[in-house]
């Protein structure tokens, strides 16, 4: 699979898992209906485990142009390949998103506030400030990716096999065996944590495309009872997250190159 296949489906999968549990929780008549705030940042989590172990494999699993744009500055992609990285994300969040609303059509249907229609595709602030709601997305996603950065792959370390009869040598190597796309699971943790610590103000969108792709979609699908989709908005978490993995990824290189 080319690492461009694998960034829209993986992106699209993130979508539908993350923008699914947020329609569940919101919208009319769900089995979720109500269920609130920590089934949401537990679905994202999932989520972002979901579309990163779908993709690690063939691309890194980026999913996220605020990831490619930090592991731009640090040196560890290109940036033909990041812009390639770029639209298949935008691509994959705007189909994830349509599945979410063939996925509850009905139950858009049967809600009858156009906010919580809103909020299933796309984030908002609780307290409208434009400037502070961007320092929020900027600091989530600095605690997104720093960690990110800094993160050792997870592994099982063995003891080494001794052959019956002989003696263990003090100092013996242990064995690391990988954990495969299981050693992302950190990565949806981090994202769960994120939700449940900093996710209060603007909904945590921590993710242009994820954001963006969504409200596009919203903004063109005839949704009955909908509302304006917020384009007054829509800057902030963009601008938000790319500063925020900017500063991330120039920490990174100063810590490397203090160490």
């Amino acid at each position: 699979m080319s690492p461009y296949l694998a960034e829209f489906i993986g992106t699209t999968l993130l979508i539908l898992f993350g923008n699914g549990v947020v329609a569940n929780v919101l919208l009319a008549k769900t089995k979720g209906h109500g269920s609130g705030w920590i089934v949401i940042s537990a679905g994202w989590g999932i989520a972002v485990f979901v579309g990163a172990f779908c993709a690690e494999k063939y691309s890194g699993a980026h999913l996220n142009p605020a990831v490619t744009l930090a592991m731009l500055i640090a040196g560890k992609t290109g940036a033909i390949a990041a812009l390639g990285y770029a639209i298949a994300q935008f691509l994959g969040a705007i189909f994830g998103a349509f599945l979410v609303y063939i996925f509850y059509c009905q139950h858009f249907v049967a809600t009858e506030s156009s906010d919580d229609k809103l909020a299933c595709f796309c984030t908002g602030a609780n307290i409208r400030n434009h400037t502070q709601s961007m320092i929020c997305e900027a600091i989530g996603t600095y605690a997104l990716i720093l960690p990110i950065f800094l993160m050792v792959a997870p592994s099982l370390e063995t003891s080494p096999m001794i052959p019956e009869g002989k003696l263990m040598i003090i100092g013996m190597p242990e064995t690391k065996i990988g954990l495969g796309t299981l050693g992302l699971l950190p990565v949806g943790l981090l994202v769960f944590g994120i939700g449940l610590s900093l996710g209060g103000t603007t909904g945590y969108a921590i993710n242009p495309v994820r954001d963006l792709g969504p409200r596009i979609v919203h903004a063109i699908l005839p949704i009955p009872g909908k509302r304006d989709s917020d384009w007054g908005y829509a800057w902030v978490p963009v601008v938000g997250p790319l500063l925020g993995a900017a500063l991330a990824a120039g920490t990174y290189l100063a810590i490397v190159g203090f160490a």
